[in-house]
C-alpha cells in the first residue's frame, strides 16, 4: 500500500455533492469522492449501490443531476461517449468494448490511427501494440482477430488499451472477474509500477481480498449514499462487507445436507469427448450440490456446453434418469428437465433491451400460453411470484435488464431459468461480478434448491464458494476429470494439487 504518499498527494479527480436520477427515479444522493494522486482506490457497495453510475458519471459517460467534477481542483463538465479520454481519463469497462472484427492492433489504435505521409502506419502500431502487451506479460498475437480471443485475452486488450492511452486516471470495473491468478498477479504489478509513477486508479470489485492487497484507500457506498472513506489498512473484510450491506454476515455459506449415497442418480455422464474434453465421466444424485473446480480453460464450460446440447459431442452418453438424452439437442435436454444457467450473463442470459417479464418467461412461453397466444396475466403472474421468491429489487417496474445492478441481473437470470421448472439445475459461475450480500443469497437460494431435491452442479472459479457450498467436488484439468474429492478431502490446497496436475484420481 501507498498510504502515506496518498495522504500528501493532491487530488486529481473529486466529486462534490453528486446526485443523479433517471427517468425521476434518484440513484445517487449527493455523494463526495475524492482521488489523489498515485493512489488505487476502491470504490465499494453492494449491486445497486451507485458504483457504476459514480464512474459513468467520473469518466463523462453520464452527466450529474446536481453537484459538481473537479478535475485537479477546477470545475469542469466532462465531455461525453469516452471523450473524456483526451483529459488523461480512461475506464475499462466490465462488459468489453471491442469490436469482434478487429484485430487487437486495430481495436488499440481505434479513432487515434496512426498515418504516415497520409497512410495507416501499420508497422508503427503493431509494434507500439506488442509493447503493451509485453509489459502486460501477455501473449496475445498483436494480430489476432478480437473474435478468435477468450474471454480472459478479450479484458487484457482492454487493458492495454487503456495503458496505451497515456492516462493519468484509470477506472476498472471488475478487471479480475475472467483473469487467472497468474494474470491477476501480472495485472496487480503493472498496476502497482503505474500508481508509483503517479497515475491513479479507481478499483471497483466484489472481490474483499483483491482489494486489501491492492489498494490504498476505501469509499463505500449504500443505497446510493456515501457511507464511509479509509485507509485500507484500518479495515479488513469482515469490516467492509458490513459497511456494504449495513448489517453482519455471519452465515456467508447455509449449512451443507449431505446427499444420501443410497439417492437415485439423475445425472450420468459417461466417457463423454468433445474436440477439447476427452473421457469426461461423473455422476449427479437427487439433492447434490456437485462443484467444478480448476483453472480457467480447463474444460468446464465446455462440458458443460456438451451436457446440455449448446456442444456436439463427439464420444460418450448423458443420461438422465437413466434415459439417454441425443448430442446437441436442446429441446430435448430441456424436455428431460435439466436447466443450464450460463455464466455471461449479459451476452447470452438475459436480453439488455427487453424488461423483467420479457426475460424471465421467453424459456417457458409455453406455461405462460392459452390457445396459441400469450396470456398476460400468468406472466404478470409469474414475475410477481419471481420477484418475490429471488428478492429482485428494481424502483422501476419497467426497467430494462440492462439497466438493472449486476445482482438483479443475476437473480433474474436464475428466476428465468427456475421458471421452466428443473429438476436438474447447470449454475456456471453463479456470483460472477456481484456483492457480498447477493452472493450471500445466492448461495441460501441454491441450498433451498437442493433440499427441495432438485440437483445442482456448480461450476466456479471461486474455490471459498465451491468449498462451502459443495458435499463433492470435480477438478478438471486442460479438457479431462483429474479429480473427484468429498468430504474432509475438499480443501483449497487439494483442489490446486489436482487442477496444477500434481495429482491425478480416477474417479469412481
Amino acid at each position: 500500500m501507498n498510504t502515506e504518499v496518498v495522504e500528501g498527494a493532491p487530488v486529481v479527480l473529486s466529486a462534490r455533492r453528486i446526485s443523479k436520477s433517471f427517468s425521476g427515479v434518484q440513484v445517487l444522493f449527493s455523494v463526495d469522492f475524492e482521488l489523489r494522486q498515485g493512489e488505487i482506490h476502491a470504490l465499494m457497495g453492494e449491486n445497486g449501490a451507485g458504483k457504476s453510475t459514480l464512474v459513468k458519471i467520473l469518466s463523462g459517460f453520464e452527466q450529474t443531476t446536481s453537484g459538481e467534477i473537479l478535475l485537479d481542483g477546477k470545475s469542469v463538465k466532462l465531455p461525453p461517449n469516452g471523450a473524456a479520454e483526451a483529459l488523461g481519463i480512461v475506464i475499462i469497462h466490465q462488459e468489453f468494448n471491442l469490436a469482434e472484427h478487429l484485430t487487437v492492433t486495430e481495436s488499440l489504435f481505434l479513432g487515434r490511427e496512426v498515418t504516415r505521409f497520409g497512410v495507416l502506419d501499420r508497422k508503427f502500431m503493431r509494434a507500439e501494440t506488442r509493447r503493451v502487451l509485453d509489459l502486460l506479460g501477455s501473449h496475445v498475437d498483436e494480430n489476432a482477430m478480437i473474435g478468435s480471443l477468450s474471454i480472459a485475452e478479450k479484458q487484457m486488450v482492454e487493458i492495454a488499451k487503456a495503458i496505451s492511452r497515456d492516462a493519468r486516471v484509470v477506472f476498472m470495473d471488475e478487471p479480475t472477474a475472467v483473469l487467472s491468478r497468474e494474470e491477476t498477479n501480472f495485472l496487480f504489478r503493472l498496476v502497482r509500477k503505474l500508481r508509483d509513477k503517479g497515475t491513479s486508479f479507481v478499483f471497483v470489485s466484489h472481490k474483499l481480498d483483491e482489494v486489501m492487497e491492492l489498494t490504498d484507500r476505501v469509499t463505500v457506498l449504500r443505497d446510493g449514499q456515501w457511507i464511509k472513506t479509509a485507509p485500507t489498512s484500518v479495515l479488513d473484510g469482515e469490516a467492509i462487507a458490513q459497511l456494504m450491506v449495513g448489517r453482519e454476515l455471519s452465515s456467508l455459506y447455509p449449512a451443507k445436507s449431505e446427499p444420501d449415497v443410497d439417492e437415485e442418480v439423475v445425472l450420468r455422464v459417461e466417457s463423454v469427448s468433445t474436440g477439447y474434453i476427452r473421457n469426461a465421466s461423473f455422476e449427479l444424485r437427487r439433492g447434490e450440490i456437485l462443484g467444478f473446480s480448476g483453472m480457467i480453460g480447463s474444460g468446464r464450460t465446455e462440458l458443460m456446453e456438451a451436457i446440455v446440447g449448446l456442444r456436439s459431442r463427439l464420444a460418450g452418453e448423458v443420461l438422465v434418469r437413466g434415459q439417454p438424452v441425443p448430442s446437441g439437442d436442446v429441446h430435448a435436454v430441456n424436455k428431460a428437465g435439466l436447466a443450464y444457467m450460463t455464466k455471461d450473463r449479459k451476452a447470452k442470459g438475459l436480453l439488455l433491451d427487453a424488461g423483467m417479464m420479457a426475460n424471465l418467461t421467453l424459456q417457458s412461453l409455453g406455461r405462460h400460453s392459452r390457445i396459441g397466444y400469450l396470456d398476460p396475466r400468468s406472466e404478470e403472474a409469474a414475475l410477481v411470484k419471481a420477484r418475490r421468491r429471488f428478492d429482485i429489487r428494481v424502483r422501476d417496474d419497467k426497467i430494462v435488464a440492462g439497466r438493472m445492478s449486476g445482482g438483479n441481473q443475476q437473480k433474474l437470470l436464475l428466476a428465468k431459468v427456475m421458471e421452466t421448472d428443473p429438476s436438474i439445475i447447470i449454475i456456471d459461475e453463479p456470483t460472477r461480478g456481484i456483492d457480498v450480500g447477493t452472493k450471500q443469497q445466492i448461495y441460501h437460494f441454491i441450498s433451498a434448491l437442493a433440499r427441495d431435491g432438485r440437483s445442482i452442479i456448480v461450476v466456479s472459479s471461486e474455490m471459498p464458494e465451491i468449498i462451502g457450498l459443495c458435499s463433492r467436488v470435480v477438478i478438471m484439468r486442460e479438457g479431462h476429470i483429474a479429480g473427484i474429492l468429498e468430504g474432509d478431502e475438499i480443501s483449497e490446497q487439494e483442489i490446486m494439487r489436482y487442477a496444477a496436475g500434481l495429482k491425478r484420481k480416477t474417479a469412481a
